[in-house]
């Protein structure tokens, strides 16, 4: 019976707004991490029947098919196509649901699924342009909605739904704070003790007069974070809110990518597989709270996988907002200790098309370091859905 395993991960280190990747062209930091995946897994790139891309905002320097311009970039064989595909902030894990499938159903032996965004060089948002994306009977099936803006492009808050989830769940301000501080604390430790070092592939950027500069760590993490400076901002969805930036996800730079074929294919061209894909689904619930999905998510994939909340040993939760994990915990019962060990979104960043295969890169990475078994993702997406995976650690052979 065929399966899908994983033979290779690899991101870019994740960039700060305007910061150290901000002057590389996405399609350009698309092909080196395409690159670096090949070298490290160690597959001939004529092999890949398809690389499926992630990304959020397709226009500008985003535009014309990055997944296809990806592969050019990265100097890989002409007949290797590409495709770009948009399920909002989880693009690059539906990438890799779509690659699953894909050689789960023998329609291919070899896939690459990943994604990039630049949100330095495209704004969130700016696919839109000055265009109506929601059209006239979704406006009319929402309006009156807490949070909906009618006379908005894009009339539905993310902002204003983390609001609305931190006063369902009861969620205070202080305790977002304390878990954004938490997340900053957990990523400065993590990469202190080089736990990111093995995903990350070191980007050289152009720095003047032919020189180059080496981005090679995750730049979002502030260590110099405390409650008190938590303490100090604004809340921008509500006047009397509790969401602020500093609970929320950082606009970042970056990319990443896996390699995704099955078992006998991977023995046949002497790959190792490290982890399968054990379960990939998907949900969809309010999209004026719009960030609640990933709970129904979760518990269709335990339910399809047969495993319970304890069997999971390592649960990456995208920190698009505080209030979205804190919900999640609340309603999941899963073990606090277990949920985003090495920091997550508001400490790390989200660079939205990428996020998907950053994050499962660091999943991977976290039960392959710690020789655990079991490992469930999942990310709220715009429109109210969500994509869950879980991924089972494969033994060294």
């Amino acid at each position: 019976m065929r399966d899908a395993v994983i033979v290779g991960a690899v991101r870019t280190p994740v960039g700060r707004r305007k910061g150290g990747l901000a002057p590389v062209h996405p399609v350009d930091l698309s092909g080196h991490v395409l690159r670096a995946l090949a070298g490290r897994a160690g597959f001939d790139p004529a092999d890949v029947d398809d690389v499926i891309w992630g990304c959020v905002s397709q226009v500008g320097d985003q535009a014309w098919n990055v997944g296809r311009s990806a592969v050019l970039a990265a100097g890989w064989p002409e007949s290797v196509p590409g495709t770009t595909v948009d399920r909002q902030c989880g693009s690059s894990q539906q990438a890799v649901h779509f690659a699953a499938a894909a050689v789960l159903s023998g329609q291919a032996d070899l896939v690459v699924a990943g994604g990039v965004e630049s949100m330095t060089r495209v704004a969130m948002g700016s696919s839109a342009g000055a265009g109506n994306p929601f059209g006239p009977m979704v406006r009319a099936r929402y309006a009156g909605a807490d949070g909906f803006s009618d006379g908005a492009a894009i009339p539905f808050n993310q902002g204003v739904g983390a609001e609305m989830i931190a006063e369902r769940w009861g969620l205070s301000r202080s305790r977002l704070d304390e878990y954004s501080l938490a997340s900053h604390e957990k990523a400065a430790a993590a990469q202190d003790a080089g736990a990111f070092d093995g995903e990350i592939a070191p980007v050289e950027v152009p720095d003047g007069d032919a020189a180059t500069a080496v981005v090679g760590r995750d730049e979002g993490i502030r260590r110099d974070s405390s409650l008190a400076k938590l303490g100090e901002l604004p809340t921008p969805f509500r006047p009397d809110g509790v969401v602020t930036a500093g609970s929320s996800s950082q606009i970042s730079d970056g990319a990443a990518a896996l390699a995704i074929t099955t078992s006998d294919w991977a023995a046949a061209h002497g790959l190792t597989p490290l982890a399968r894909i054990h379960t990939a689904v998907l949900a969809a619930a309010d999209p004026v709270i719009m960030l609640t999905a990933p709970i129904p998510a979760t518990e269709k994939a335990l339910h399809r996988s047969g495993l319970g909340i304890a069997d999971i040993d390592v649960f990456e939760v995208n920190e698009a907002f505080a209030p979205v994990p804190l919900a999640w915990l609340a309603e999941t019962g899963a073990d606090p200790d277990r949920l985003n060990p090495r920091g997550g979104a508001i400490a790390l960043g989200h660079p939205l098309g990428g996020s998907g295969a950053r994050i499962m890169t660091t999943l991977l990475a976290q039960l392959r370091d710690r020789g655990l078994r079991f490992g469930l993702q999942t990310m709220c997406e715009g429109g109210g859905m969500a994509n869950a995976t879980i991924i089972e650690n494969l033994p060294a052979r």
